[in-house]
């Protein structure tokens, strides 16, 4: 059985709000499986946001782990993050999942990865999924040239780009704005 994946994530930190948006498509091989997928998530009631790419249910394993690490490390994302990804990295079990996570709270935006990295991204700006670079590069582009953008509405327009492009993201958004 073919696994279920693909999907664009981008997040953005952009005049003090941070905004986590995805696309909605989930795919099985060159199928779309499901077209309103919500892959983007809250926790600590809206104070970390978090959105993941990759296999589903390797991501909901993946941000189970990760809720749980918030709660053991005193709410402290970053410190999550790090403790997440040492134990993504060594777990054999944990070590063969497939997916990508970005975390972001008020202070911070990260990619969290299977090989153990926790990337603080140039810019604000934090990319993940098949449609990942094309998002980027609109979403810099917009940083750089239309700065009166809100965070949202320059993840909504790296999305656009990235759907236009990409066959695995589709135009079905959700956004989620960090609450301060």
């Amino acid at each position: 059985m073919e696994t279920i994946k693909a999907t664009t994530v981008v997040a953005i930190k952009h005049a003090g709000r941070v905004v986590v948006g995805a696309d909605g498509q989930a795919t099985m091989g060159n199928t779309v499986a499901k077209s309103s997928v919500n892959k983007v998530r809250t926790l600590l009631g809206g104070k970390v946001v978090t959105g993941f790419a990759g296999s589903t249910a390797d991501a909901f394993t993946l941000l189970e782990k990760f809720e749980a690490k918030l709660g053991e490390h005193n709410q402290q994302m970053k410190r999550a993050a790090v403790e997440l990804a040492k134990e993504w990295r060594m777990d054999r079990m944990l070590s063969r999942l497939e997916a990508m996570m970005i975390v972001a709270d008020a202070e911070d935006v990260l990619i969290i990865s299977g090989t153990g990295d926790v990337i603080e991204p140039d810019m604000g700006i934090a990319t993940i999924g098949s449609g990942s670079m094309y998002a980027q590069a609109a979403a810099r582009a917009l940083m750089k040239f239309a700065p009166q953008l809100s965070a949202e509405e320059m993840v909504r327009e790296s999305l656009t780009v990235a759907a236009d492009i990409c066959i695995y993201t589709n135009h079905n958004f959700v956004f989620q704005e960090v609450k301060q």
